[in-house]
């Protein structure tokens, strides 16, 4: 599997349109712009990644994942200084048929990623639905981050999310899978609506302890920042939403893999008293 030394964090949400691609963006950037050596996974077949950051390459995650590429041949270097992208395309759509009968295809991913080297963190985007590539996503991580638009569906998505990461615990229990954080995303402050979300997150017995407040305000310079093929440090810098992702990552910085697996024990003590 991936070396232990390396931070693998997985963003996850089984609703889409939460954030979740805008948010491994960032915080891939992020953590490299802080001086890490940063590998950047797209596991979703829209292959918005790519999109974001202008990178199109020939061979992608579907290559890896059928064993026709290594991971070095598929790995676009230097996409930002200290970050690297495998990227996807929706041709990536076809592996849940052509992997059909792989011997534990569940983990292939972290199977082709064992040969890394050099990395300090792996950040994986996932599609959103627990599919072979969401499944795969999640079990080459140590630690997965929950995105959730301000809205009651999208808490809901988020939910539902949260129930599938507690199944792959139950069905590969040495995993060691924790949910490092649940985001709020597209927040408009000070509204009633927004309110009413925190609050019906913050009853939740697992979302409300991991919920990061204030989350990342709204701010429409994140929507042209990716038609810009731009993070939004670059093309916004001043904006409420770099503040934002930049105190979101800084909260990652200083939580180390090992905080993670304590956290973790503490609530399997909790659970079974």
């Amino acid at each position: 599997m991936i070396s232990p030394a390396m931070r693998t964090i997985a963003v996850v949400n089984m609703k889409g349109g939460v954030g979740k691609t805008t948010t491994a963006v960032h915080v891939a950037a992020g953590l490299a712009a802080r001086g890490r050596r940063v590998l950047l996974v797209d596991a979703d077949p829209q292959g918005n990644v790519g999109h974001a950051l202008r990178v199109h390459p020939e061979r992608t995650l579907k290559d890896l994942m059928l064993g026709e590429a290594t991971v070095e041949a598929v790995t676009v270097r230097g996409v930002r200084p200290g970050l690297d992208v495998i990227a996807s395309t929706p041709a990536a759509f076809s592996l849940e048929v052509q992997l059909a009968g792989a011997v534990q295809r569940e983990t292939l991913l972290a199977r082709r990623l064992r040969t890394l080297e050099g990395y300090d963190d792996v950040v994986v985007d996932s599609s959103p639905a627990m599919n072979l590539l969401t499944y795969n996503a999640l079990l080459c991580a140590g630690e997965a981050i929950v995105p959730v638009g301000m809205d009651w569906l999208a808490i809901v998505g988020a939910r539902q999310t949260l129930d599938g990461l507690r199944e792959i615990r139950d069905l590969w229990p040495d995993h060691g899978l924790q949910v490092t954080a649940v985001l709020p995303t597209a927040v408009h402050t000070g509204t009633n609506a927004a309110r009413a979300a925190f609050e019906a997150i913050e009853r939740d017995p697992e979302m409300g302890g991991r919920l990061w407040r204030p989350g990342i305000r709204q701010c429409i310079d994140l929507r042209y920042a990716t038609a810009a093929h731009q993070t939004i440090w670059e093309y916004a810098p001043g904006s409420r939403a770099a503040e934002d992702y930049a105190a979101f990552v800084e909260h990652l910085a200083g939580r180390p893999r090992e905080q993670e697996v304590a956290d973790g024990e503490v609530q399997k003590e909790q659970a079974v008293l």
